[in-house]
């Protein structure tokens, strides 16, 4: 009978072990991809802050009376590069893709520039590049909320805990581009 009592015990200690580890493997491969798309967002974002002096250059040629414009690009990129944590990073992104809106709805006052095929080509590489990094996000997001979650969920609060695992930042949209955009057609009478 003792040994029945004894094999149970030693089966419940070796059960609990292999649960624990299995939470905290689940964990793990969580949180790491969450490390994973931000490191995939962070590549997109070098690409484009690479592109971005290429797209002043081209433009300030032609936009001569447009230097606050190119200015604040310059100042939105340079934030964007020393952000530290996820929400300095988003709020700086929100300011860098509402200044390339402006940079690029400016440029249509220059048909020369619109005609420039570097312009052309670096517009579209941006545009691209921000469609891919919008998917990333989006990724991330998945990511950072499936771990949240896990970390708040019973039993794996309590393995979250025991290793002081901490609820994620959400990449969040700026202020700036909630808002709805003003549109008018001036129509002839």
């Amino acid at each position: 009978m003792s040994i029945i009592i004894v094999a149970a015990l030693i089966f419940l200690v070796i059960g609990t072990v292999f649960y624990f580890v299995s939470v905290y493997n689940g964990l793990i491969i969580v949180s790491r991809n969450i490390d994973k798309a931000w490191a995939n967002i962070d590549v997109l974002l070098k690409q484009r802050h690479d592109e971005i002096p290429k797209l002043i250059s081209v433009c300030e040629g032609y936009m001569k009376y447009e230097r606050e414009t190119l200015e604040k690009i310059t100042a939105a990129r340079t934030s964007c590069i020393q952000a530290k944590s996820v929400g300095e990073s988003s709020q700086a992104e929100g300011n860098l893709a509402q200044s390339l809106k402006t940079l690029f709805a400016v440029a249509e006052n220059y048909p020369d520039l619109k005609a420039n095929q570097n312009f052309t080509q670096l517009q579209g590489r941006v545009s691209y590049l921000e469609s891919q990094i919008a998917d990333r996000r989006e990724f991330y997001n998945d990511s950072v909320n499936i771990y949240n979650i896990r970390i708040n969920e019973i039993p794996d609060l309590f393995v979250a805990r025991q290793l002081n695992m901490q609820p994620r930042e959400l990449f969040k949209v700026a202020e700036e581009d909630k808002k709805d955009v003003d549109i008018k057609f001036d129509f002839p009478k």
